[in-house]
Parts: structure tokens; C-alpha cells; sequence
């Protein structure tokens, strides 16, 4: 089902490669995130939420600034 809808649509498979890549390539160079330093499922799994979180709030920090932020989260 996955094979038939990339050989329908081949472009889909490079846009989601090229939007998903850049956040992981991110956390990898600039954050240091290039292995896991816990060991279990749930114990990556929360390290991967805090690298997203991270990643995530510096990318507001940077498209919205850091005064209007600090406003919203003490609003």
C-alpha cells in the first residue's frame, strides 16, 4: 500500500524527505543530539521530546523573538 502510493506520487516521498531531514540535521550539528545517552524505549523517548522541544522553541525564539514569547508564556 506505501510501495503503490510512492510509485504514484514519487515528488511526495522527496518533499518529506527534505522537510523532516532539516530538523533532525539540526538537532544533530548544532544541538549535539548525534546518540542517545539513556538506554530503554520510554527513557529515549523522552529524551527525543526534550531535543524536539528544544529544537522547537529555539525555531519561535527565531521567527517570532523572545519578548513577544516571555509575553505569551506569561499570559
Amino acid at each position: 500500500a506505501v510501495q503503490h502510493r510512492l510509485d504514484a506520487n514519487p515528488h511526495a516521498m522527496r518533499q518529506r524527505r527534505e522537510t523532516v531531514e532539516h530538523p533532525f540535521g539540526t538537532m544533530k550539528a548544532r544541538m549535539g543530539a548525534t546518540h542517545f545517552l539513556t538506554k530503554t524505549l520510554p527513557k529515549v523517548a523522552a529524551e527525543m521530546a526534550l531535543s524536539v522541544l528544544a529544537y522547537n522553541l529555539t525555531r519561535v525564539m527565531n521567527i517570532v523573538g523572545i519578548k513577544p514569547l516571555m509575553a505569551a508564556i506569561a499570559a
